[in-house]
């Protein structure tokens, strides 16, 4: 998963980089709030970890303004110092998720981060694609995991590697944008910068080879600037079973 992380402490940010993709997630990380909040306008993430007091905001203003302009949906951890009941009542009132003191340990973060996840995205979402039930159905969709085939109306569909994991994490996220760099970053790492071109190409093959549109179910939109999200436009068709 991506995880974007705020801390002003240089070896907190340094310990969550080797943390997390120790974890198995990409890590992101900031050492001003204001930082965040300017990838926040044109970037998306799976979760956050906020630390209390920054040099130019607190983690309670940043929670704030998290829940007011992107909703509360994106899963947010907070760490920090303080260990009164209090803060513990506060950083939860204004939006957190949940609330870790540190120093934080990497077995307790993996076990919040995993229940985090699971939570905001399903056992699923968070376990990867080699995880869980072998067949995820969604609609006219069905993803078989343990062969990478994705049939449609029980047919199987000719997918290349990269294009089966991109409509797998889209189906998994579906009504849900995902930015350009998301995307990218999911499907093609953590390396050198993948062009444009190549993600609208994979996007635009998706969309014909699996015939998605309104009345199918699902249809992808592009949302300008941002990224991508697979719209589900049958009440029916959004759960995976």
């Amino acid at each position: 998963m991506r995880i974007a992380v705020v801390d002003d402490d240089p070896l907190q940010l340094e310990f969550f980089q080797q943390a997390l993709p120790a974890l198995g997630h990409a890590c992101h990380p900031f050492d001003h709030g204001a930082a965040l909040l300017k990838a926040l306008r044109r970037d998306t993430f799976d979760l956050l970890i906020v630390d209390w007091e920054l040099p130019d905001t607190s983690g309670p203003e940043i929670i704030r303004w998290v829940r007011g302009q992107l909703g509360p949906q994106l899963p947010i951890l907070f760490v920090t110092h303080r260990q009164d009941e209090s803060d513990l009542v506060a950083g939860l009132a204004c939006g957190a998720d949940d609330f870790m003191g540190k120093p934080v340990r990497v077995a307790e973060l993996g076990a919040r981060l995993g229940a985090l996840l699971r939570r905001a995205y399903g056992e699923a979402r968070d376990a990867g694609a080699g995880a869980g039930a072998d067949k995820l159905n969604f609609g006219r969709y069905c993803f078989r995991q343990r062969s990478r085939e994705l049939l449609v109306d029980g047919e199987p569909v000719a997918l290349k590697a990269r294009e089966y994991d991109l409509a797998l994490l889209l189906f998994q996220n579906a009504d849900r944008l995902l930015s350009r760099d998301h995307l990218r970053e999911r499907l093609w790492g953590q390396g050198p910068q993948v062009q444009s071109r190549s993600l609208d190409t994979h996007i635009s093959r998706l969309r014909t080879l699996l015939d998605l549109r309104p009345a199918n179910g699902y249809a992808i939109r592009p949302v300008y600037g941002l990224g991508y999200r697979l719209e589900c436009t049958h009440a029916e068709a959004g759960t995976p079973a």
